[in-house]
């Protein structure tokens, strides 16, 4: 095994006093693909929502502006607020971090199913409420977890391996999904994903090790001093770096949440591509993309900062420059035949090949992102920092992102479909008010609803609601900028607070 892999047994910081009891090897390797298997099941149930949202859109007849509260503000508000004391209980209270884990895979993979039985939009509103509740209990206990096992010159790796869940989950929540929703129905997608997490989390109940009950780590101590939240806080303002990464971090996730969410209907509404095919085609493109440069990131960054620890900040900040550009060019390229079915001279595939750079490019900040989050405080505050990055983030990412998208399409698709009545003398105000109360169309239902009686403005009302879908996705790439002002930025702090908290340790 290469010396980099982040699955070798860790050199760790015995409690005083105790008597440690070391993870072998082989427990080490266990407990990081478990625990890579929970965040790859994380994800696939809150991402399966995007490769269904065509058929969720089309049976409730919702507005982007509807998918974007479904995709993301209803799951983040939850997600986010109840992450932080969560893990103020990991970091305070709890000898079993692992316990919280379990739970919490439990409860969201039953809501998940859950979904599957909604029969209207509150009710499936509700249920991913549900699963938000439940994922909250993940990510701080589990990046606690790795920061105690992992010493900190393989950190950023480790937390990279943890990470490629996401892009790992992302791709079978498309694959699996798409294939299951068409084959079946989209409510059967929920069901069939949902239900095996509560088996996988009985399985790391009893499975896997806690290092704070082998005396490797000091456990907490209930009636010790600890900082109170609004001392966690305090302590955390004080560290330039940690916020520079944090909002760095969520304008990313504001860019990926916002693109991904409305992925899947824009190459099923523009390009015309069939559900399954759509699965599929983006499970390759944002899966194994994503996986290859989330990845890569954490063995960039680990090897980068042996030499220069600003790398954790450089590396997500150039990758956003190169990444802008092709993105623009994925989404500005023209619909193909119907299916993918041009061969290699079909633009939607071109498309789709393109978009496989920037995805590479915008995941190679997690792990020098959350290495640099758990190298710059200490362990009396790992699990909060997380929790509080992560309320940032996901309520800025995942909250605002896919919302906000979905308001910006609806609007350049008024203002678009406004456009071309104005132009055109013989188009009447038939779908003008379909768009005005933001209850948009999907491509079936325009095609027979309107095309019969007036063609000419049932070409208007697609080329609308295509026009502002396109743009959107065009538009909050720009924001990728700001996310590179800010790790720039950040590099000024970087090296004085990792060695603030490694003097301290």
């Amino acid at each position: 095994m290469p010396p980099s892999d982040p699955t070798q047994a860790p050199s760790v910081s015995q409690a005083p006093g105790a008597t440690a009891q070391a993870l072998s090897p082989a427990q080490v390797r266990y407990a990081l693909w478990l625990l890579l298997i929970i965040y790859t099941l994380n994800f696939l149930d809150r991402q399966i929502v995007n490769i269904l949202a065509g058929p969720i859109k089309a049976e409730f007849n919702l507005s982007n502006t509807q998918m974007g509260l479904l995709t993301g503000l209803a799951f983040a508000f939850v997600y986010t607020v109840l992450g932080i004391p969560i893990a103020r209980y990991a970091d305070r209270f709890s000898s079993n971090r692992i316990g919280i884990i379990a739970a919490a895979l439990a409860v969201w993979s039953l809501f998940t199913a859950l979904c599957g039985l909604a029969q209207n939009f509150t009710q499936l509103l509700l249920a991913r409420v549900g699963v938000g509740v439940g994922e909250a209990g993940c990510t701080p206990p589990a990046h606690s977890l790795i920061a105690d096992t992992a010493p900190p010159e393989k950190r950023a790796s480790a937390l990279a391996f943890y990470s490629m869940g996401v892009p790992i989950g992302t791709f079978f929540a498309f694959a699996f999904g798409g294939w299951i929703a068409q084959a079946l129905d989209w409510r059967w997608a929920f069901l069939m994903v949902g239900l095996p997490g509560v088996l996988l989390a009985v399985l790391a109940w009893f499975t896997m090790k806690e290092p704070r009950k082998l005396g490797m780590v000091a456990p907490p101590r209930p009636d010790a001093q600890v900082m109170s939240f609004g001392a966690s806080l305090k302590a955390l303002g004080s560290i330039r770096s940690y916020w520079y990464a944090s909002f760095g971090a969520a304008v990313l996730a504001f860019i990926g949440y916002g693109q991904i969410a409305f992925l899947g209907i824009f190459y099923g509404e523009v390009h015309t591509t069939p559900l399954a095919q759509i699965g599929l085609a983006l499970a390759v493109v944002v899966g194994v993309g994503g996986a290859l440069g989330t990845y890569a990131g954490g063995q960039i960054a680990d090897a980068a900062a042996k030499k220069d620890t600003r790398a954790y900040f450089s590396v997500p900040a150039i990758a956003m420059i190169a990444s802008t550009p092709l993105f623009f060019a994925a989404m500005m390229m023209p619909s193909g035949p119907s299916g993918l079915s041009g061969g290699l001279s079909d633009p939607t595939l071109w498309s789709l090949a393109l978009l496989f750079i920037p995805i590479f490019l915008n995941s190679l900040w997690y792990g020098p992102v959350y290495a640099s989050i758990q190298g710059v405080v200490g362990p009396e505050l790992r699990a909060s920092a997380v929790a509080i990055m992560l309320f940032v983030v996901n309520m800025i990412g995942l909250g605002f992102g896919p919302t906000l998208l979905g308001m910006l399409a609806d609007a350049l698709s008024n203002w678009r479909l406004e456009a071309l009545l104005a132009a055109g003398k013989d188009f009447n105000s038939t779908c003008l008010p379909i768009f005005a109360d933001n209850r948009l169309v999907a491509a079936g239902q325009a095609a027979q609803g309107l095309a019969a009686a007036n063609p000419d403005l049932a070409a208007a009302c697609g080329l609308a609601r295509d026009d502002g879908l396109r743009w959107g996705l065009i538009v909050s790439g720009l924001i990728g900028l700001l996310a590179v002002a800010l790790f720039w930025l950040g590099r000024g702090s970087i090296r004085e607070d990792l060695a603030r908290a490694s003097a301290a340790a």
